[in-house]
């Protein structure tokens, strides 16, 4: 996912260029290099987006919205409430994706509506078109109305076949990172924060749920409203509907889903209040009021998305054993790092992840014990690893440099949530949780409901903790953390007792045939499931593989964290047995972790390709736009470098001609007995 008011400190000598949108001011980028770490001020630039918030601020939306399943769009109005900070500026410019915009208008001072002139510039392919609405008088409210596009880029809409219950069909919007402008008009940055309330008219056999005070005791009428009242960023904006039941957890947390998962999914995520207890325990108490989940169908693009009230989460971590449900302690840290304190822009969106991967080990190590957060920590930087020996170094900092990053949602994930983590875990080793966590706490309290950039947070790092603490660490150490590619020589280690009897198995096999004894491997959980496949040669015999899927059904596994895992290896492998349920896996889910690392080890050789087009084929019609984008890029880059290849019949399947080699691909696991969190 996942997963955000900017105190703009002015200055800093970052030139502008235009993005050639016609008429209109377009995204800011620096022309000269990242204001480094002794830069004492900063003017915030948002690359990403059209909007102008140094001139006005959306501080209010008011959505009344028609949704139309059959159409397959949103229709109706939104209302913003602006603060003009600019008193002579003359024009709010939008962010617009494949938006139809029918009028803008202004709240007269009589309390009449008066209509504007507006433009729409052309299409950027990743920015959209700006809305750029001429408002000479300032208004304190703008009114637009429009419809969105059956294409609309966060939002998916899901046949009844496509859904748990096959009876309803579904939507559900997904907004990070700059899709919030497909189905509303509006400042589409995180610099911008404001509150908002919605009325949904949809279906009558349709619940909605928005990231906003959801009413477990809701009638399904066709009639909603809701309100959030505390100010969130804009993609925090979500929406869901369709056949929907709830089900609680505690006094303050349930979950919704579709009938046939309620259950399920309440089992699986029993714990989460004991994990809201447990993060007030160590940050303070949580701002949102209610803490509910939402069991999307399995084309969700991600794990796990952290709408405050309302995280949206994969329906691939349920596998009734509560071995993946880290993923819920990470949506929910956000409620602290990233909901309320939250990165002013993309470069910084390590504040965001970093900080909550860090947020998610400490509960879970309160919650499941040191070893578990041990486990994951090992796999989460072993990933790291392997994706810094070939990772660009400029996408490798914390802190990114402007121009780095075309496509927000192209980030380093292993930059900003694993060396984010490593980082805070650096400064908690050296100074004690005595003096970091009640720090950690302050700067949650300090910076509440902003959106900051990374010099922001070293300023206060610097005042509050390393010049309190002197000698203990030094700037140069923060900054070469914050700015510079790769890992410092210095960073914590940490090892795994569990996985070390991992390794001994696996050695042991390898040297003998002989597989380790149930009475070992009937007691590992996901995490060492994941350690012993991923520490496997990069191909394996294909006795060798029967030999374990026999012993361990690895194909077909109900479990993603596995088959992100074992697929790569059996195609790198030419072990042409897993090819049926591999194709089944990826044409069923949609979680871009899981099937990414399956087509990038299917594209290296010819048939390979073949066989994963027919499966992507099958899978489209059904696929979120964010996760079909990014396979069909897979895809075409591939197409490049075998043009002979072609899709086969599906009647006449592709197999693979033999072992290949591939690059190793992230993140595994099996099924396991003992209850315990995964990585998100």
């Amino acid at each position: 996912m996942r997963q955000l008011i900017l105190s703009v400190s002015i200055t800093a000598a970052l030139g502008l260029v235009a993005s050639g949108c016609q008429g209109n001011q377009a995204p800011q980028s620096a022309t000269q290099a990242q204001a480094g770490p002794a830069a004492s001020v900063e003017r915030v630039v948002d690359e990403h987006s059209y909007a102008q918030p140094e001139k006005v601020r959306i501080t209010d939306i008011a959505l009344d919205l028609a949704l139309d399943f059959d159409k397959k769009e949103l229709s109706g109005s939104a209302t913003y409430t602006l603060d003009w900070l600019d008193k002579t500026a003359t024009q709010l410019v939008l962010d617009t994706r494949d938006l139809t915009i029918a009028k803008a208008e202004a709240l007269g001072s009589d309390g009449t509506w008066m209509p504007l002139k507006f433009v729409l510039s052309d299409k950027d392919k990743i920015l959209g078109s700006a809305l750029t609405i001429e408002t000479p008088s300032r208004p304190a409210k703008v009114r637009v109305t429009y419809v969105t596009s059956p294409d609309a880029s966060g939002l998916q809409w899901l046949a009844p076949a496509m859904t748990e219950g096959k009876q309803q069909p579904f939507m559900f919007s997904q907004s990070q990172q700059i899709h919030a402008r497909s189905w509303v008009p509006l400042q589409d940055t995180p610099q911008v924060r404001f509150t908002y309330s919605a009325h949904i008219t949809a279906p009558k056999d349709a619940m909605v749920l928005m990231s906003a005070d959801n009413d477990p005791n809701a009638v399904r009428d066709g009639d909603y409203s809701f309100k959030m009242p505390q100010k969130i960023p804009s993609y925090l904006l979500a929406i869901a509907a369709g056949d929907l039941v709830f089900k609680p957890i505690s006094a303050r947390s349930g979950v919704w889903a579709e009938p046939a998962m309620v259950d399920k999914a309440e089992h699986e995520f029993e714990d989460t209040e004991k994990m809201i207890t447990t993060a007030e325990g160590l940050y303070g108490p949580y701002r949102w009021g209610r803490y509910d989940l939402l069991v999307l169908p399995p084309t969700f693009p991600y794990g796990g998305m952290e709408n405050p009230r309302l995280t949206f989460a994969t329906p691939t971590v349920i596998v009734g054993d509560k071995s993946l449900v880290s993923l819920v302690a990470h949506e929910l840290a956000h409620s602290w790092s990233g909901n309320l304190v939250t990165f002013a822009t993309d470069k910084d969106s390590w504040l965001n992840e970093g900080t909550t991967t860090y947020v998610q080990s400490r509960i879970t190590e309160a919650l499941y014990g040191r070893d578990m957060a041990d486990m994951e920590e090992v796999i989460d930087r072993d990933e790291l690893k392997a994706e810094f020996k070939t990772l660009d170094p400029k996408l490798q900092r914390l802190s990114l440099k402007p121009g780095t990053l075309a496509d927000p949602d192209d980030q380093s994930s292993a930059t900003v949530y694993t060396k984010g983590a490593w980082f805070l875990e650096f400064l908690e080793k050296r100074f004690g949780r005595e003096v970091f966590d009640p720090w950690l706490k302050s700067y949650f309290n300090h910076f509440s409901f902003q959106s900051i950039t990374t010099q922001q947070f070293r300023d206060y790092l610097k005042t509050n903790l390393i010049d309190k603490h002197p000698n203990v660490v030094t700037m140069q150490e923060v900054d070469q953390w914050l700015y510079e590619p790769g890992i410092p020589g210095n960073a914590p280690r940490v090892e795994s007792g569990k996985f070390a009897t991992v390794n001994a198995a696996r050695i042991a096999w390898q040297g003998s045939a002989k597989l380790p004894d149930k009475s070992i491997t009937g007691a590992w959980s996901t995490q060492e499931w994941v350690h012993f496949l991923e520490s496997m040669p990069a191909t394996l015999k294909p006795e060798q593989l029967t030999q374990l899927d026999e012993a361990y059904h690895f194909t077909g596994t109900p479990n993603g964290e596995i088959a992100m895992r074992w697929y790569p290896l059996t195609e790198r492998s030419g072990y042409t047995a897993a090819r049926e349920e591999m194709g089944k896996f990826i044409e069923r889910v949609g979680r871009r972790k899981l099937i990414l690392p399956i087509y990038k080890a299917l594209v290296v050789t010819p048939d390979g390709l073949a066989f994963a087009e027919q499966a992507f084929a099958k899978a489209k019609p059904g696929s979120h736009p964010i996760t079909a984008g990014s396979v069909q890029t897979i895809l075409d880059t591939a197409r490049h470098m075998h043009p002979a290849a072609t899709a086969p019949s599906a009647d006449k399947p592709a197999v693979v001609g033999g072992p290949v080699k591939a690059p190793m691909i992230e993140d595994p696991a099996k099924p396991p007995v003992q209850p315990a969190p995964a990585s998100k």
